[in-house]
Formats: C-alpha cells, sequence, structure tokens
C-alpha cells in the first residue's frame, strides 16, 4: 500500500495522455524546457554585471570625449517640431 508498482503509473500516464493530448503535453514540456533554461541564463547573467564592471570600465579620456560629443550633437526632431 505504500508505494506504487510500474502498472500504476503505466495507467497514470495512459489517463494524462488521454485528458491532455499529445500535443498540450509537448506544448507544456516545452515550455517548462524555456522556463528553465532562462532562469539558468537569469541566474548567469545576474552575476556577470559585477565582474563585467570591473573590466570593461572606460577610459577617462574615451569619457571625456564622449561628454564633448553629446555637447555638439543636434536634436533633429527638435528643430522639426519648432
Amino acid at each position: 500500500m505504500g508505494s506504487f508498482s510500474i502498472w500504476h503509473w503505466l495507467i497514470v500516464l495512459l489517463i494524462v495522455v488521454m485528458v491532455f493530448g499529445t500535443k498540450k503535453l509537448k506544448n507544456i514540456g516545452s515550455d517548462l524546457g524555456g522556463a528553465v533554461k532562462g532562469f539558468k541564463d537569469g541566474m548567469k547573467d545576474g552575476s556577470a554585471p559585477d565582474d563585467a564592471a570591473k573590466t570593461a570600465a572606460a577610459p577617462a579620456g574615451q569619457v571625456a570625449n564622449q561628454q564633448s560629443a553629446d555637447k555638439t550633437t543636434i536634436d533633429v526632431e527638435a528643430k522639426q517640431k519648432s
């Protein structure tokens, strides 16, 4: 009475397939797999920015050049609106 035999599990599997159908079960399986993959990728990305921020810091000269370039840019859409 404590554990189920293989025949019990096969009957349960047959009933589940009859109720949901193989196409629906395939979609559920692929959705679950995609969710697990997304979770793993998110966990990898969560720890990566700390290391990447330290190694990808721009030199001071590039930052100064970028700021001066921002001052000389012209917003074309703003001129068209006026």
